[in-house]
């Protein structure tokens, strides 16, 4: 791999303008075909093949018309304490409201609350229910804005709160503040590690081009397939962290050999062909990660991979040739400020060890310790993730300052907690069968059951062979309780099946959450299965040991368990939540913890990659265990800590938005980096390969045959530049160490 990388980075380096200018063209051209194709983003989360999804399908088939996967909003209405809508100049302005949504674009229907029976029973809270003939992805901002005028029309009129709650709230497109925040610290960490702008602009430059191309590219697939607005957000988060991050290694290794004495162009492809060959395999390894989210069987969890995969191959491409490129067109200007150094002090000239060398040196010397401290500790924070529970987000758990929340609590207040979660019943009979009896019979059933506030009375479909039932739970969305009353439903289908002759599914928004969740928590342990053997096998071929892998992967699933912990005690349990702004406890996002799985696993190899890989080349070129550790260690340990800063950054930035998904995905990849690069890369890994000593690298003779060598490290090159043998040299000449296997 070595030689291969080798060459592409000579050729980068001949080729040099017309390869910038080729990106270049790339960036241009992704620009014009997103803008001329792409569609809307889809935000729906749907599970083919589960109950609530077969039951949205059959309402579809059997009443024409009915739209059930249309997008449904309210218009909510409350007069000033102690007052009430159903008189005077506040009914009229609350039905004129109504009449004119009824006659927007894209709304089907929009009833007037007073004929429909939507007024709460104290007569303060009142609300349009909104029907779109269109899906959420398809509703126009036109049509968003005309609701909203409507909602301050009615207020102007009657001095009426009026708020906005589903598909008819307002789409707020916050200014991207986090990643712009994220950018600044990366370049204020660059700035300090390299202490010159310039070095330190060319990994946001590098990582700025690949995020653009990606993000341009799944826009572009959105003309063929439905795309979530998630997955932009993923791969921006991704994209730029690793763009750094690759950019970052292969300039630290180039800058080191000059310092050394090399020549300019001579190092840059040198850089490709060493360090460039810890970025393939590290980002192979995200890459792969991502791909098989396809495992879990959930699509559109198997889109965010894809688009997240993509644009991580972008940032490897760009940083095997762009990067080189750009550093032979900067020349000695790339080299200016500080070098990353890894030589030993000589302790007669009075240099100090730096920072990295006196950690390593205490690690070292306190081996056992800070492996018992560290997975104590990581112990410890995983223990909340015991009470971990899955759901999605809905209006309950938007920020307090918005109008969906607003409008939930309205609702809430009005007509009681499950008002916000209603669950739709359908009951399928067989043909000839009465349809309306066994509809009424579901009904009666129902509202026996604990939790049941009301069941409305069954509506028919044309042909009779279907009842529609709408159920209204005494518990929120999000509880525990309706979640029971879901499942007591379901594990009532075989009686009603007996009584009534009905087959009964259960649908709806809550309804959906928790067969999301569950379809979610069953992936969880294949997915891992399948991450932990792929990286098996890939630090297998990458170091050629069995321990060594091991000891990765035991970091690696003490990172996801602490991750966990910590994501459940801020986001469920609210322990400092005020502090990054999350406005309301509740379940875990579903798709979190698979997410972390695959994410920080990619991440944290890159970490392993890179440092282990020092340490295994000062071991091959017969260095003892023990100093390779060390030595291996001084020279990857400052770039590891930049590239890690740089990635909390980044992440962290994306804590800042009131998106819950979005802030919980950044807050979870910030802390599992932090806990990954500093605590498990940079303390137990160089603990336990010092506890190991040579044995870290024993790998069985039979495995020793089977399998290959992809030299991450280099080897190949080194060999190349070598002198003549021994015995064409001069007799005064040292012999040439004998590398290790």
């Amino acid at each position: 791999m070595a030689k291969h990388l080798h060459r592409l980075g000579g050729f980068s380096i001949r080729h040099r303008r017309a390869v910038v200018a080729g990106w270049i063209l790339v960036v241009v051209a992704m620009g014009v075909l997103s803008a001329a194709f792409s569609k809307p983003f889809a935000d729906q989360f749907k599970i083919p093949g589960t109950e609530s999804q077969r039951a949205i399908e059959l309402i579809e088939s059997r009443t024409p018309g009915a739209n059930a996967d249309g997008a449904t909003g309210r218009v909510v209405f409350a007069a000033p304490a102690g007052e009430r809508l159903t008189s005077g100049a506040a009914r009229t302005a609350v039905a004129d409201a109504a009449k004119r949504l009824g006659t927007l674009p894209q709304v089907a229907q929009a009833p007037d609350p007073f004929q429909a029976g939507t007024v709460s029973r104290d007569g303060r809270i009142a609300y349009v229910p909104v029907q779109f003939a269109v899906a959420q992805e398809n509703v126009e901002a036109s049509t968003l804005t005309k609701i909203e005028e409507t909602g301050h029309e009615a207020s102007r009129a009657a001095g009426l709160q009026v708020e906005l709650g589903g598909a008819a709230a307002p789409e707020e497109s916050e200014p991207p503040i986090g990643e712009i925040l994220g950018v600044l610290i990366a370049l204020v960490v660059l700035s300090v590690t390299f202490r010159a702008l310039l070095p330190a602009g060319l990994p946001l430059l590098t990582a700025g081009i690949g995020v653009g191309v990606g993000i341009l590219g799944i826009q572009l697939a959105s003309a063929v397939t439905t795309i979530s607005s998630t997955s932009i957000t993923l791969a921006a988060m991704l994209g730029l962290a690793v763009g750094i991050d690759y950019t970052l290694f292969i300039l630290s290794r180039h800058r080191t050999q000059v310092r050394d004495g090399m020549a300019i162009e001579t190092s840059i492809a040198k850089a490709v062909g060493t360090a460039g060959s810890a970025v393939v395999f590290a980002g192979g390894t995200v890459v792969i990660a991502l791909l098989a989210l396809a495992v879990t069987g959930i699509p559109f969890l198997t889109q965010m991979g894809i688009a997240a995969a993509g644009t991580i191959a972008l940032a490897v491409a760009l940083s095997l040739t762009f990067v080189p490129a750009l550093l032979a067109m900067a020349g000695p200007r790339a080299l200016r400020g500080r070098t990353f150094s890894g030589h030993l002090p000589d302790p007669s000239s009075g240099e100090k060890p730096t920072m990295g060398a006196r950690w390593i040196a205490l690690v070292m010397r306190r081996k056992v310790a800070a492996i018992g401290l560290v997975v104590v500790a990581l112990a410890a924070l995983a223990i909340p993730m015991l009470d971990m529970r899955l759901g999605l987000p809905d209006d309950g758990t938007a920020n307090p300052d918005t109008t969906e929340r607003r409008a939930y609590d309205l609702l809430a207040t009005g007509f009681g907690p499950g008002f916000n979660g209603p669950l739709t019943v359908v009951a399928e009979v067989a043909k000839g069968q009465n349809a309306e009896q066994a509809g009424a019979a579901v009904a009666t059933r129902l509202k026996g059951l604990d939790d049941v506030v009301a069941v409305s009375p069954p509506q028919l479909n044309p042909a009779k062979d279907l009842a529609i039932l709408q159920v209204t739970p005494a518990s929120g969305p999000s509880s525990e309780a309706t979640s029971d009353l879901v499942t007591a439903i379901r594990d009532d289908a075989g009686a009603l099946k007996e009584q009534t002759g009905a087959t009964v599914a259960v649908t709806g928004q809550t309804a959906t959450n928790i067969d999301v969740s569950e379809k979610m928590s069953g992936a969880l342990a294949p997915y891992l299965a399948v991450v932990v053997g792929l990286a098996l096998v890939l630090l297998l071929l990458a170091f050629r040991s069995i321990l060594v892998p091991v000891t990765a992967i035991g970091g690696f699933l003490l990172t996801i368990l602490a991750s966990f912990g910590a994501v459940v005690a801020v986001f469920q349990q609210g322990f400092l939540a005020s502090l990054i702004g999350v406005a309301t406890e509740g379940p875990i996002i579903s798709l979190l913890p698979v997410l972390i799985i695959g994410v920080i696993f990619g991440l944290a190899m890159d970490y392993q990659v890179f440092l282990v890989s020092r340490m295994r080349e000062e071991f091959t070129h017969g260095g003892d265990a023990r100093h390779a550790v060390r030595d291996g260690f001084r020279h990857g340990a400052r770039v590891v800590t930049a590239a890690a800063l740089i990635m909390v950054s980044v992440f962290a930035g994306f804590i800042l938005p009131d998106d819950p998904i979005i802030k919980s995905i950044g807050f979870a990849f910030a802390i599992g980096i932090l806990i990954d690069a500093f605590l498990i890369r940079m303390t137990l890994i160089p603990a336990l390969m010092t506890l190991l000593g040579e044995r870290a690298w024993w790998l069985p003779r039979g495995l020793d045959r089977v399998v290959p060598n992809v030299d991450i490290e280099g080897a190949a090159l080194e060999r190349e530049e070598r002198p003549a043998p021994a015995a064409a040299r001069p007799a005064t000449a040292e012999p040439v160490p004998t590398l290790r296997p």
